[in-house]
């Protein structure tokens, strides 16, 4: 069985997701399963139906994520620290080329949201600053090109 890294707080957001499924998604749709069932008739019947689908769907999501955790290895960004860059990292870059400054956190897939800031662990930019120290510059081939960065800043928040 595969694992694979995730955050401290990306794994808790999963397990709160998880809860919820369970104990306020899966009881309503049970709810609705069993008052569309009065209306008589099932087969001809679009609420049934419709619940029926929402319950697989519901089921699908907590087998998902059940299994998504019980594979994730679990890292505390807190109790990282050094000088390299590496998964966990907040890691402060300038583009060599514009002079731009951009932080990204280096998160596991399942969290990445570039968004916020956070870029999977397993992108091209991520790739090439892993073992990077403060003051190297790496090289990433994007879709638009080759680019520079140069690491300011690693941080582990």
């Amino acid at each position: 069985m595969e694992k694979f890294p995730l955050t401290k707080e990306g794994f808790e957001r999963l397990e709160t997701r998880l809860k919820h499924l369970k104990s306020v998604e899966r009881p309503a749709i049970i709810q609705q399963i069993a008052e569309a069932r009065e209306h008589g008739d099932l087969s001809e019947n679009a609420e049934y139906h419709s619940a029926r689908e929402k319950q697989g769907f519901i089921e699908g999501e907590i087998a998902n994520l059940e299994g998504t955790l019980g594979r994730a290895e679990v890292f505390d960004v807190s109790t990282l620290s050094g000088s390299t860059v590496v998964f966990g990292a907040t890691v402060g870059l300038v583009d060599e080329e514009t002079d731009e400054p951009v932080t990204y956190q280096i998160v596991g897939d399942l969290e990445a949201d570039l968004k916020v800031g956070k870029i999977s662990v397993s992108s091209p930019l991520s790739r090439a600053l892993i073992g990077k120290e403060v003051g190297a510059s790496a090289e990433v081939t994007t879709p638009k090109g080759t680019r520079y960065y140069e690491v300011e800043k690693i941080s582990f928040i």
